[in-house]
């Protein structure tokens, strides 16, 4: 059983969603990765939104750029909680690709992080902020993952002085 799904609308995107891939690796989360266009690849996308949950998912992760309606479609395919990356496009440095996904109507939520490394990350972490509220391994690389945090913060501050 896979508790992620890692879905990017095109291969292009998996450079920046591999951060994602890197750090739910490092916090024992597993996942595997599907590429679906929404605009190329609406079937697909239903019926993936709609078994999602079936097929024993816990979380979708989403990530699109330009007019990313990956996340959002996924979102209204599923009750599964469904973060989106907007992924960093070269038209607009990705504004279009953070508006598209952030902006989603009343009932239909998606947790939308920051463009960039920065929101692969995070997408990793509040995906297994979600799964560790049932599972204490995840729970506990969650923790390791902040002390560590804190630990090279507090490093780097000493390296100042």
């Amino acid at each position: 059983m896979m508790q992620v799904a890692l879905v990017m609308g095109s291969i292009s995107d998996w450079p920046q969603v591999q951060a994602t891939a890197n750090l739910l690796t490092d916090l024992h989360v597993s996942f595997d990765k599907h590429v679906i266009s929404a605009h190329r690849m609406p079937k697909e996308l239903q019926h993936f939104g709609e078994t999602a949950k079936s097929e024993q998912y816990q979380v979708i992760i989403a990530a699109a750029g330009g007019a990313a309606h990956l996340p959002g479609m996924l979102a209204a395919n599923t009750t599964l909680p469904v973060i989106g990356i907007p992924v960093q496009s070269k038209a607009l440095n990705g504004m279009d690709s953070l508006l598209s996904i952030v902006q989603m109507p009343s009932g239909v939520p998606v947790a939308t992080v920051a463009i960039g490394s920065a929101g692969a990350k995070n997408a990793a972490l509040l995906a297994a902020e979600i799964i560790a509220l049932h599972d204490s391994d995840v729970d506990h690389q969650l923790q390791s993952f902040r002390e560590n945090q804190t630990k090279e913060a507090i490093k780097s501050n000493e390296q100042l002085q």
